[in-house]
């Protein structure tokens, strides 16, 4: 039987004193346990056609555990990947996949469920965010949140100081940004030119969205092994008035509940999970990932629940280390899925 690889890259502060990630061996010994030969390969760049030519030769699927907004060489990484893939190596998850779930413009394809609000919008150029953000500030308070970084970088809450105005490039904007809750004063203008640094690159872009007060009362980050809800983490900014970062670097408080005590989120979401896979390319849900909510309130005054963000580059369990046999078995039964 042919080997699963494990992927990560060497350095970083997510390593531990052997240079894995922590909850890395975990899933490797697990596999090992239960009959199944897996190896971690660190991608270099520099090695990459070795790299490639190996896996094809002795593995039969790969487990991604590397974020690749930290790689230099992000694009070449997915391309040996969408390789492997086209060459029957089952890939947990798909580099499409990654994408699809990874990049924040996945919001902007959920626009025609109710998990995104319709007016949420995503800027690929200057150009583009120049002739949208305006009319969308004028509407209210919005988030402007960038494709890459981590830890609240590059996400902005943005008003209008005097909230009458119609917007025009003069005029003054109060700017909040999630990385610590720091307020700073612009010309929407100048504010503009400045986003330009989140357009550009590899997978540059930024997401235009509502604000949403109700962010107040925390973010709901749930916990995903494929299908199947495994925790949710209840993140509660600061409690002062320009705070609205979930992040722990920002000092917000993090709970950890049951799927069971959220229970409407979890059934709601997973009624409209079918619908979530095929507007983002109908791949194969990624092995491990989470999805982001806030709350808000319909017309009817009756709560629903906002779809913030989404990640499967990289989900961390260190806190459950346990989680790695669970994580074992569905790699498996992928595996014997695909043999089929």
């Amino acid at each position: 039987m042919k080997k699963i690889i494990i992927f990560e890259v060497q350095g970083g502060s997510d390593k531990g004193p052997d240079g894995y990630r922590k909850d890395t061996m975990p899933m490797v010994q697990a596999l090992q346990q239960r009959g199944f030969e897996a190896e971690v390969v660190f991608y270099d760049f520099e090695r990459q056609q070795e790299i490639l030519n190996d896996v094809l030769e002795n593995a039969c699927a790969y487990v991604s555990r590397i974020n690749p907004g930290n790689l230099k060489h992000e694009s070449a990484y997915f391309s040996m990947l969408r390789q492997l893939c086209e060459n029957g190596i089952i890939g947990m998850p798909h580099p499409d996949a990654m994408i699809g779930y990874g990049a924040k413009d996945a919001l902007v394809k959920l626009t025609n469920t109710s998990l995104v609000p319709k007016d949420t919008y995503a800027y690929y150029s200057l150009q583009e965010l120049f002739e949208q953000f305006p009319s969308s500030l004028a509407k209210g308070e919005r988030v402007l949140k960038q494709n890459r970084g981590s830890t609240g970088e590059g996400i902005w809450r943005v008003s209008l100081v005097d909230e009458g105005e119609v917007p025009h490039a003069k005029s003054k904007i109060k700017c909040t940004e999630a990385k610590d809750n720091h307020v700073e004063y612009w010309e929407l203008r100048d504010f503009m030119y400045f986003c330009e640094q989140y357009i550009t690159g590899d997978n540059g872009m930024l997401v235009d969205m509502p604000f949403l007060p109700r962010i107040k009362e925390g973010e709901i980050r749930l916990l995903m092994l494929k299908d199947c809800p495994i925790n949710v983490v209840h993140k509660k900014p600061q409690d002062h008035e320009d705070a609205f970062s979930a992040t722990l670097f920002s000092g917000a408080a993090y709970r950890y509940d049951s799927p069971e005590e959220w229970q409407e989120l979890v059934t709601s979401f997973l009624m409209q999970l079918p619908d979530v896979t095929k507007q983002l390319g109908g791949y194969d849900l990624p092995l491990l990932w989470t999805a982001d909510f806030i709350l808000d309130t319909n017309p009817d005054g009756t709560d629903c629940y906002i779809l913030g963000e989404m990640n499967c580059s990289c989900v961390g369990f260190t806190s459950e280390l346990e989680l790695a046999h669970d994580i074992a078995e569905a790699i498996i039964d992928r595996v014997a899925t695909s043999a089929h």
